[in-house]
């Protein structure tokens, strides 16, 4: 378990015993999801609304709450970034304003192609899971390599798991016994438009580009 994302499950949960249930937003891997969707950069048009996220993941609490008989039950969200460096004052708006609705964010500095967020995560979950306990799990993130094996781990022992993502990526995930999918953009009012969203089983009838999901150049690195 690393040191600064203990500390942030320690500052959060304080001395409650309230079980949680948690969302973990994997930011980089659900932005590059988007991007392979709509074809490039997001628009204010196609940005999630994470206010609409944090209502969603509210009335999931009470539905679980519901359902354990009215035990104590609270929503918790932490959205995992990296920030390469030079990046900090374009980034910071969108923190906080993460913050300002009443996310925790844990930003770590992207200095190599190994430095990503996935351990981070874990780790957290990892925190809650043997601290205040879970009362649900819902991970945002389409990296099945990560994330599949601790997720069936837990849903194993009763806990109830959701995964977020966007069905044209997290095949992992979907009709899997044990989790439940949720695409992103099912959840209301998360999009201020209809995402662009093209798939084989869905063709116009003069058919349609498909955008590549990374840069040629990237069979380079």
């Amino acid at each position: 378990m690393s040191a600064d994302t203990a500390g942030v499950g320690e500052i959060i949960s304080g001395q409650s015993s309230t079980r949680r249930v948690l969302l973990v937003w994997d930011a980089p891997n659900m932005d590059m999801g988007l991007g392979a969707i709509i074809g490039g950069r997001p628009t204010a048009a196609h940005r999630p609304r994470f206010d609409a996220v944090g209502r969603w993941l509210l009335a999931q609490a009470e539905a679980l709450r519901t359902a354990a008989g009215g035990g104590p039950v609270e929503a918790e969200a932490t959205v995992f970034t990296n920030v390469t460096p030079g990046s900090a004052d374009v980034v910071r708006p969108w923190v906080d304003a993460l913050r300002n609705v009443g996310y925790a964010v844990f930003a770590k500095p992207k200095l190599a192609e190994d430095s990503d967020v996935d351990d981070d995560m874990l780790d957290h979950i990892e925190v809650r899971r043997h601290t205040t306990g879970l009362a649900g799990l819902i991970v945002a993130s389409a990296d099945g390599q990560a994330f599949r094996e601790p997720l069936l781990e837990i849903a194993g022992e009763g806990t109830a798991v959701t995964v977020i993502g966007f069905r044209e990526h997290a095949s992992w995930a979907q009709g899997v016994d044990g989790l439940r999918f949720v695409d992103l953009e099912d959840i209301p009012n998360v999009f201020r438009e209809p995402l662009p969203r093209i798939t084989l089983d869905a063709l116009p009838d003069d058919g349609a580009w498909l955008p590549p999901f990374r840069p040629l150049s990237a069979l380079l690195r």
